[in-house]
């Protein structure tokens, strides 16, 4: 080949993997970018005094004396909203009965417009569920309500050769002529009065339990049930890894069974993680009854089963890099194999173990199928270390799918799905952040 045609291909070849880094680079940002932007938006944004009044009775969490204020200033705002729902419903009493039931369905839908902006009206009883007893305490949610309340969909479906389409209509325009008229005009005037919003951070997100399935409070119980099942699977894996792959390179002849076993693991991380969620349930739940139902302890080891195929692999290719001038070094000395072992090759390959140890963590942590027949449920509390053997857990990543796809509200609660993806983002990049340092010292330490 001639020098200058080996030149150009060793350009196209280094504009091919720049261009394929860039490219990498571009789809991290796509995906990262509306993750990180919408999961902020869980701990900072335009709260209102319904979200304060919330967290001061449900949390305890807040300044009394401002909330008594600023709930003073908003009972005011609303007394006069009160005030054309009470004298509205007289004028109604009056109307004749065909007139009056006209206007009952239409006066309905304006206030459980109000009762989602606002929460409860004076004269309902106490409502059971949490999400009943306050009104829109983000502001951006408020915004889309104030919409609801003054605005009406409706279909057109005049055209029967086409599909209906909707649109929208003023909703006052159903009520003119009557003393309600009043009403639409004057919340959109002083929405701000009414539900008090300013600037909030709300690191309660990561540290309180959820209340009413996720339409108030925070993560807390999820991530903890992250780290557990993580960090279980890691604490089954990794050593049973290692000494896998300590057999394969240090003791196992070559012959039939050393390549079956090979096989086996190499089948192994091919595997589909569904596979193993339902062994889980059939061998550590059903045969061996390592808990009565899901728990903490039964996923882990689904987990770590998951996970060992990419530890042993990685343990052994570390292994196999250590030089071989280090072991016949230390048995020149007179050290015994075993001890050789342990001083000498397993130090001198740690930082590529700890390698795989990453990769699988990481993996751990984010996986959903082995967990739901295992160790996840929906709601819950948070649990602590004496719970793990006998208690099922939330867990981030089956949360995310749960909220996500099965919620009955999914729509209202886009900034808990957003939040606990950057939740889970952040606890992985946090745990692979720290096995890398800890690599790089070790990596330091066995060089200097």
């Amino acid at each position: 080949m001639q020098l200058g045609t080996r030149k150009l291909l060793d350009r196209a070849f280094t504009a091919l993997g720049f261009g394929s880094i860039a490219m990498m680079g571009l789809m991290l940002l796509v995906v990262l970018v509306p993750i990180v932007g919408n999961g902020i938006g869980a701990i900072v944004f335009r709260g209102t005094v319904e979200h304060r009044r919330m967290l001061y009775n449900e949390f305890h969490r807040g300044d009394a004396g401002r909330l008594k204020l600023e709930l003073a200033e908003s009972d005011a705002a609303r007394s006069e909203v009160y005030g054309m729902l009470d004298r509205f419903e007289a004028e109604m009493a009056g109307m004749d009965a065909v007139r009056r039931e006209e206007y009952r369905p239409k006066y309905e839908q304006v206030q459980g417009a109000l009762r989602a902006l606002l929460g409860p009206l004076p004269h309902d009883e106490a409502p059971a569920l949490a999400r009943l007893k306050y009104g829109q305490t983000r502001w951006d949610k408020a915004e889309e309500r104030l919409h609801d309340l003054l605005f009406e969909k409706v279909w057109d479906y005049s055209n029967p050769d086409e599909m209906a389409k909707s649109y929208e209509v003023s909703r006052s325009a159903a009520f003119k002529g009557t003393s309600l008229v009043k009403l639409f005009p004057y919340v959109e005037n002083n929405i701000d009065r009414l539900l008090q919003p300013r600037w909030t951070l709300y690191w309660g997100f990561i540290t309180d339990s959820s209340i009413d399935a996720h339409f108030f409070g925070g993560v807390w119980p999820e991530i903890q049930g992250t780290l557990f099942l993580a960090l279980g699977a890691m604490l089954f894996a990794f050593p049973l890894g290692v000494i896998a792959a300590v057999y394969f390179t240090e003791y196992a002849r070559d012959g039939f069974l050393t390549s079956l076993l090979r096989s086996a693991n190499s089948t192994l991380a091919g595997v589909p993680s569904i596979v193993f969620g339902l062994f889980g349930l059939t061998f550590f739940i059903n045969t061996l009854k390592v808990s009565e139902s899901k728990s903490v302890l039964a996923g882990s080891l689904t987990l770590a089963l998951m996970i060992l195929p990419t530890i042993i692999r990685s343990a052994e290719e570390a292994i196999l890099a250590v030089p071989k001038t280090y072991k016949e070094a230390s048995l020149g000395l007179g050290a015994t194999k075993w001890h050789t072992i342990i001083t000498v090759i397993l130090p001198a390959a740690l930082p590529g173990i700890l390698t795989g140890g990453v990769i699988s963590l990481g993996r751990a942590a984010g996986e959903t199928a082995p967990i739901i027949f295992t160790a996840a449920v929906s709601v819950g509390s948070d649990i602590g270390l004496a719970d793990v053997f006998s208690s099922p857990t939330q867990a981030l990543s089956w949360n995310i799918y749960n909220l996500a796809s099965e919620h009955e509200a999914a729509a209202e609660i886009r900034h808990v799905q957003y939040g606990m993806v950057l939740a889970l983002i952040s606890i992985v990049m946090l745990l692979n952040m720290t096995a890398i340092i800890l690599r790089a010292r070790i990596s330091k330490k066995l060089k200097g």
